[in-house]
């Protein structure tokens, strides 16, 4: 029998001891051929490969169908999450593997995920009351793409209640005069602090603002994390204290804020860079950058904007985070009013409480054979032992 020597051939043991076969020619890429030698399937592949017509390989599929793994799967290839910005998927897909590597519900169908089950995760991350409210939202995220995709029909987290976590804490106004009187106009500090509070915006959006930006009395930006999926672009106009500070700067064709070094900041270097200064500062631990921006708000929802106004500044998809300022400065100005209707002659109007409890105790001593003289000695409660009686 005639023996064909075939070319370019390399010929591996897997470590399950199975012998595998790939065709390489000058070094480039290996191509995996089917079968063994000799075989119809493998001299097919062998020949489209000489001639190099190679045929697309099929990704890689995780897990079995309607398990957690094949769920993430097609999630991170999903319209849904492709059309979120890349700092958001950044933030989502640590958590969403993390979430099924610790649980070790990769093999685990999505069907059979109960309420008890989420309970449980949710008991279980209680000393981080942040990271388990996180895992909540991304298993929720989950399941309702399963849900979409018909592996079950209900949602396992409906009407589990979040943690009571921390926020970011609302710098006050003096604490936002305390960083101006040790950082002063002219400096990298005090123009960094001025474009994050005069203009609302997250620490990531500030950093890639550049002078072409500054144009006719307004800063225009558009937020990175919604610039994949609305790309909404918003103008900003430049508040008198901001123009202030940027008078003292020389424009130029890059970013507005640049280090040391004259480069760009990148956002994690410049959230360092703004922690430091405001250690420096003085200011306690709980001013933190992304507080600003909350100031920001506040002092909009304060001065009597809507949510809808204050969204157009600080660029925020949804409504029910900046609600939270306007109700609160609304719930401010009610209580004023209604103090300052009570103080407008109503006071003089509610009754007497010294004369009301006087008449009483007076009328209870006659009923109790006490001279109209009696006194209470010590303790003033009517409930304390008589000290004198009628002669």
């Amino acid at each position: 029998m005639t023996r064909i020597k075939l070319k370019h051939i390399d010929r591996f043991v897997d470590r399950h001891g199975r012998v595998r076969y790939y065709f390489r020619w000058n070094r480039g890429a290996r191509i995996a051929l089917p079968g063994s030698p000799g075989s119809p399937e493998f001299m097919a592949a062998y020949e489209r490969a000489v001639i190099g017509e190679t045929t697309e390989t099929a990704p890689k599929l995780r897990g079995a169908p309607g398990t957690f793994d094949r769920l993430a799967q097609d999630y991170f290839s999903s319209p849904e999450f492709l059309r979120l910005g890349p700092t958001t998927q950044r933030a989502y897909r640590p958590v969403i593997e993390r979430l099924i590597r610790d649980e070790g519900i990769g093999h685990r169908l999505v069907s059979e995920m109960t309420r008890e089950h989420v309970k449980r995760m949710m008991a279980k991350r209680s000393a981080t009351p942040g990271a388990a409210n996180d895992m909540l939202k991304k298993l929720r995220i989950l399941t309702h793409f399963a849900i979409d995709a018909g592996w079950r029909r209900d949602d396992p987290c409906t009407r589990l209640k979040m943690f009571a976590a921390g926020e970011f804490h609302t710098w006050t106004e003096e604490e936002l005069d305390q960083y101006e009187r040790e950082w002063p106009i002219g400096t990298t500090e005090r123009l960094a602090f001025a474009l994050l509070l005069h203009t609302g915006q997250r620490r990531s959006d500030v950093v890639s603002m550049s002078w072409g930006d500054v144009n006719d009395g307004t800063i225009s930006v558009t937020p990175l994390k919604t610039r994949r999926s609305t790309g909404v672009k918003l103008w900003i106009p430049i508040h008198p204290a901001l123009a202030e500070v940027l008078d003292t700067c020389e424009p130029h064709g890059g970013r507005i804020l640049q280090t040391s070094f004259g480069s760009p900041f990148t956002s994690n270097g410049f959230g360092n860079f703004m922690a430091d200064k405001i250690a420096r500062a003085g200011l306690p631990d709980r001013c933190v950058t992304h507080g600003l921006r909350k100031a920001a708000a506040r002092r909009l929802a304060e001065a009597g904007c809507t949510a809808n106004e204050i969204a157009a500044i600080t660029g925020h998809a949804t409504l029910a985070e900046v609600s939270r300022y306007t109700k609160a400065a609304e719930q401010k100005k009610l209580a004023r009013a209604a103090m300052a209707r009570l103080g407008n002659g109503t006071s003089a109007r509610l009754p007497n409480l010294v004369e009301k409890f006087g008449k009483i105790n007076k009328l209870a001593n006659e009923n109790n054979g006490l001279t109209s003289e009696w006194r209470p000695v010590g303790d003033s409660n009517p409930c304390c032992s008589r000290e004198r009686r009628a002669s």
